[in-house]
């Protein structure tokens, strides 16, 4: 059974392998480079680590488990978070938020929660009638904004209230999609 230190952030929780005993290093790559003085430490995910601290910003707790995600979709990405920015809005208007550079981890997420046997997440949503709520900043506009995509140009009734409970019902690629698909609701 693997250790994890799980944290907060603001679209959800995330977390880290850890590891407190020499055993623990074991198939890490790090067996050789990590001495027992310098345990705990928590590994990235990018190949790097650091020393652990329980007083570190955002820590919640050490979970253990065996499973490749450890923490499920509504742990990871919050699911009908009030504070929704960005992320993925369901055919049935559920949002899973996500940072503006987590959109494919979070597809990978939903995917192997709703379409297991799915082989490419972000392609599967869209086939499946997900919206994308994309940061739309180019670099030289003052305030970020917000882009809504799907690839098949519709969406549900559902997904039309949670855009407008969102306050994006005026955006022109939403006005667009509504066009397209409201003759259908």
């Amino acid at each position: 059974m693997k250790k994890y230190a799980v944290y907060s952030s603001p679209t959800g929780n995330y977390c880290y392998m850890y590891a407190d005993c020499v055993e623990a290093l074991e198939n890490t790559g790090f067996e050789d480079i990590i001495t027992e003085e310098q345990l705990p430490v928590v590994f990235d995910g990018r190949g790097g680590y650091s020393r652990f601290r329980e007083d570190e910003p955002n820590f919640l707790r050490i979970i253990e488990s065996d499973k490749e995600m450890p923490l499920s979709l509504e742990e990871m990405y919050k699911r009908n978070d009030p504070d929704f920015k960005l992320g993925w809005i369901s055919p049935e208007g559920d949002t899973y938020s996500c940072a503006f550079t987590n959109h494919n981890k979070c597809a990978k997420m939903i995917a192997k929660t709703f379409y297991p046997d799915s082989r490419f997440p972000e392609r599967t949503l869209d086939r499946n009638g997900w919206l994308q709520v994309i940061d739309s900043w180019d670099g030289t506009q003052r305030h970020h904004g917000q882009f809504v995509f799907t690839e098949s140009g519709r969406i549900t009734k559902k997904q039309a209230d949670r855009l407008f409970d969102l306050g994006l019902y005026n955006n022109e690629e939403v006005r667009e999609l509504i066009a397209n698909s409201e003759n259908d609701w």
